[in-house]
């Protein structure tokens, strides 16, 4: 078995951001020996102070870090400056997030989005990262010193421009589905929400099927769709990726394709982990809406679903239904772990997508 890499983070002092970097971390087996908190994390030279950056170079030496995590989106001038002082591979928040996409991809159109992230990643950091690599080669700037900046520029551009046009050609084929689909009538139901929550738990149990969970962050990210009957009609019902907070724009539109089934969906099943404090729940709840919302997601075509309630009481998750102006009856409780709640979420979808079905038919003159 391979060594875990070890790792320093350095996050927000913030309880939420100190549990979502370590989540991430984890994500991709970093063994976080060291954890630095600050409250700001937008220094011009390090994006940490002088006098913390030369601790964190003695810190690196003294724990024989692999690499330091950086939960922020960092300058490529900043890296190179870290990575100068410390002798250490610098990874920031948007690299470390594209990692689990990396490990997480597992068909052929997740990797391909995957591809594009990573250029998308990597085309505004270019033309420094080539000009920094010629003044002296540091960790994670390998190889840049012989490129001319415009041919790295240029040929970041052609493998962008090829990738697009296979996700084009894969398009496609998904809306030849969509249109099958539409032909047939047949509702579509996807689920949607932070990654962590359960969503493809609750998926497994309402088709069957045996997707893996239980692997952090990011276990999906291809969608998965599946027929179900509720109630003796059949609808269709699909597991996307899962959303997080500060998620890039670029990461989301290279994601697009995946979670395109919730723009196209008669509804969204919200998945909101009950178990949580109420102030994370609020944070990972906003950044949900916000996404819906870009992707154009209409606010009554979701039903939230507060799972895990094995792991809290009937009180507090009322508590916290009502702390985000939600109606208790406007909503589901679950547990996917004990099944609490299935049989009433189940009705709650077909009497929802039943309503979105009739209010779409020609009204009478």
């Amino acid at each position: 078995m391979d060594r875990l890499k070890k790792a320093i983070l350095i996050t927000y002092s913030d309880k939420f951001a100190i549990q979502e970097a370590l989540g991430l971390a984890g994500a991709v087996d970093y063994e976080v020996v060291k954890l630095i908190t600050r409250k700001y994390l937008s220094r011009a030279k390090y994006g940490i102070g002088v006098g913390k950056a030369e601790e964190l170079k003695r810190l690196s030496k003294d724990l024989h870090v692999d690499v330091i995590l950086f939960d922020k989106r960092l300058k490529s001038v900043q890296i190179y400056n870290l990575a100068k002082l410390t002798g250490v591979e610098i990874i920031d928040r948007e690299r470390l997030i594209l990692e689990i996409f990396h490990k997480r991809a597992s068909t052929f159109e997740a990797n391909l989005q995957v591809k594009l992230a990573e250029l998308r990643y990597e085309i505004p950091r270019a033309r420094e990262k080539v000009r920094l690599a010629r003044i002296g080669e540091q960790p994670g700037f390998l190889g840049l010193g012989r490129y001319d900046v415009d041919d790295y520029h240029r040929m970041i551009r052609r493998r962008m421009a090829t990738i697009i046009k296979k996700l084009k050609q894969v398009s496609k084929r998904r809306e030849l589905y969509k249109k099958r689909r539409l032909r047939q009538g047949l509702p579509l139901i996807s689920f949607a929400g932070y990654t962590g929550t359960g969503k493809t738990s609750l998926f497994n149990i309402l088709t069957g099927e045996q997707k893996e969970t239980e692997r952090g962050f990011f276990t999906t990210l291809a969608t998965t769709t599946r027929g179900i009957r509720l109630s003796g009609s059949k609808v269709l019902i699909s597991d996307t990726v899962g959303f997080i907070s500060r998620l890039p724009a670029y990461m989301i539109g290279a994601f697009k394709a995946t979670l395109e089934e919730l723009t196209y969906a008669n509804l969204a099943l919200l998945v909101i982990d009950a178990s949580e404090p109420l102030k994370n729940m609020v944070k990972k709840y906003k950044s949900c809406v916000r996404i819906l919302a870009d992707l154009g997601v209409s606010p009554l075509n979701v039903l939230p679903i507060f799972n895990k309630f094995d792991l809290t009481s009937m009180d507090e998750v009322k508590d916290k239904i009502k702390a985000l102006n939600m109606i208790p009856e406007d909503v589901a409780i679950t547990s996917a772990k004990t099944c609490f709640g299935i049989g009433r979420l189940k009705s709650k979808i077909y009497e929802m997508v039943q309503v979105r079905a009739s209010s779409l038919l020609p009204k009478a003159l």
